[in-house]
């Protein structure tokens, strides 16, 4: 019988996106955390939160869920308390992701637009506070998938499979909790995001005509070393936060139109276009927590130098270790 075409995409596309995004994930935490990069320390461990959330992702929504699950549908993950408990770290990952990205947009919009603002709240001390305010909020909110599920069938007293709890969602608690999540996770933080994207060029574009006009036409030509800073912390910024909202944004709309939200469980026509969608929406939402790095390299000349110390470094102790 000859194989859904979209079946064939997630077999080869998940473990390549594993094999590039784990590793990305590590170096990228292991650099930003040395500090070396020329980053303010507020914005360095926003960027880290980002890139440890996103490490997650990999680990538990892609390997886990999206290749071992699916490749060992019988195997030792399917045990119903083990299957709840990946699920339920499916749905903290994606939210750490999520709202660590709005956390270092705010940041960055505080900077930029509030000098008075920017020397209380961008500092380490708030970003620390920030990312495990935020992380605690998520861990807590989504407790409650651990309820949603239950097991398929027992064997031998084993509970084995998650099948949804039918009760659960239909009631009026469990379908006010999937509107509240689908806000958190989806509409509220685009919103936030766009907005606060919005306010910072706004700010940027009328703080660059006044320098221009204090300036004079005469210094024109010289370089202006603030104005300079400040634009590689914009394009920074909203590099990010557009990469993100862009490989987000097909996973919402299919949300929005077909309302399903995990695929897996998709019980009719493979070839539907709602069923293919949704597919195309997850694998490129889940391409968004491997881009970062990318992105930091394109941007950020220091942390390009970094990377290249550490590739370098790393290959010539492999091929020293070969050698010997």
């Amino acid at each position: 019988m000859e194989r859904v075409p979209v079946l064939l995409v997630k077999e080869i596309y998940y473990p390549i996106l594993a094999i590039i995004g784990v590793p990305a994930n590590l170096v990228t935490i292991v650099i930003l955390s040395r500090g070396k990069c020329g980053l303010a320390k507020c914005s360095s461990l926003y960027m880290v939160g980002m890139a440890s959330a996103d490490l997650l992702v990999m680990v538990f929504n892609v390997m886990v869920f999206y290749i071992f699950s699916y490749h060992f549908p019988r195997s030792f993950l399917t045990i119903t308390p083990l299957c709840k408990f990946i699920i339920y770290m499916t749905t903290v990952t994606l939210d750490l992701s999520v709202w660590f990205t709005l956390s270092f947009t705010f940041d960055r919009c505080v900077a930029i637009c509030s000098r008075k603002l920017q020397t209380m709240y961008c500092t380490g001390r708030t970003a620390t506070v920030v990312l495990t305010t935020l992380a605690l909020l998520i861990v807590s909110k989504n407790i409650t998938f651990l309820f949603a599920y239950e097991p398929v069938h027992i064997v031998d007293g084993v509970q084995w499979g998650c099948r949804v709890n039918i009760p659960f969602f239909t009631s009026p608690a469990g379908a006010g909790f999937l509107k509240f999540h689908a806000v958190c996770v989806g509409a509220l933080p685009f919103a936030l995001i766009f907005m606060f994207n919005s306010v910072t060029a706004t700010r940027i574009l009328a703080a660059s005509r006044a320098r221009r006009a204090l300036r004079g036409n005469i210094n024109d030509k010289q370089s202006d070393p603030e104005v300079a800073n400040r634009r590689k912390s914009v394009i920074l910024v909203f590099t990010i936060s557009g990469s993100f909202v862009l490989l987000w944004i097909t996973a919402g709309v299919t949300f929005a139109v077909t309302g399903l939200t995990n695929a897996n469980h998709f019980r009719g026509d493979l070839n539907d276009p709602a069923y293919v969608a949704t597919e195309v929406g997850a694998m490129l939402k889940y391409m968004s927590s491997c881009s970062n790095t990318c992105i930091y390299a394109l941007t950020q000349s220091k942390f390009r130098v970094q990377l290249k110390d550490a590739v370098t470094s790393h290959w010539r102790l492999f091929h020293g270790s070969g050698r010997n």
